[in-house]
């Protein structure tokens, strides 16, 4: 064997390391290697009095709910620089069933659950004797998120939002479809929220709230369709 071949494979071998080190450091966010100026890397570190930035108050909201609804489209609103348009919630301001989802579908266009989701959740409604113009459907999200996911750094807001938003319904019954929603007024997932009648708390009074799946999963799934059912007989058992 020659060991000049040896060398080369050994180069190789590390050119091949350090342009996978450089790659994954990339994806983690390092955009700089150096410092302009030189630094004493052996150096013992300055001790440096910490800065604190005080948090931003959180913004003052609407006080009633006409006002709120127009703000929560308006350009104030935090997903204003989301693609797409906002889309409103809808339903009387006195509904007894307030139904929360976590965004508009990639179908709506005029109205929440606008699409073949909006055909089952009629059906859904139906069943228990009720159309969508007994209740008052609302999203956690105006607009639709990329990928259909909320961004974790908003999540906090978009929950305070909501549950202003059901404050300000005070309703009855409060119906969360889907882990986001689930999520922005019991803090838990779906799986682990539903099943259960729980009485939340908020500026308005009480509302006994339910958790189920949303209509777009009981579509890719529809053996789940029997605990939602459960789901809707428990929330309106609370009669």
């Amino acid at each position: 064997m020659n060991p000049a071949d040896v060398g080369v494979e050994h180069l190789g071998q590390w050119q091949a390391a350090a342009i996978s080190t450089l790659d994954w450091w990339r994806e983690a966010g390092v955009d700089t290697l150096v410092d302009d100026a030189p630094r004493d890397w052996l150096a013992r570190p300055t001790q440096t009095a910490a800065v604190v930035t005080p948090l931003a108050a959180p913004t003052a909201l609407p006080v009633t709910l006409p006002e709120f609804l127009a703000w929560r489209v308006s350009g104030a609103a935090p997903e204003t620089a989301w693609r797409g348009a906002s889309i409103s919630a809808a339903g009387p301001l006195d509904a007894k069933l307030m139904v929360l989802v976590d965004c508009p579908d990639r179908d709506d266009r005029d109205c929440l659950l606008d699409g073949a989701a909006g055909r089952l959740f009629d059906r859904m409604l139906a069943a228990i004797g009720l159309s969508r113009g007994h209740v008052h459907l609302a999203a956690v999200c105006s607009r639709r998120p990329l990928a259909g996911r909320m961004p974790r750094e908003i999540e906090a807001e978009l929950h305070r939002l909501a549950v202003h938003h059901v404050g300000l319904l005070a309703p009855e019954r409060l119906l969360l479809m889907g882990d986001a929603a689930s999520r922005a007024v019991t803090g838990s997932e779906v799986l682990r929220a539903r099943g259960t009648l729980r009485a939340f708390n908020h500026a308005g009074g009480e509302s006994l709230t339910v958790a189920t799946f949303h209509p777009r999963l009981l579509l890719e799934r529809p053996a789940q369709k029997a605990d939602a059912w459960r789901d809707l007989q428990m929330l309106m058992g609370s009669r």
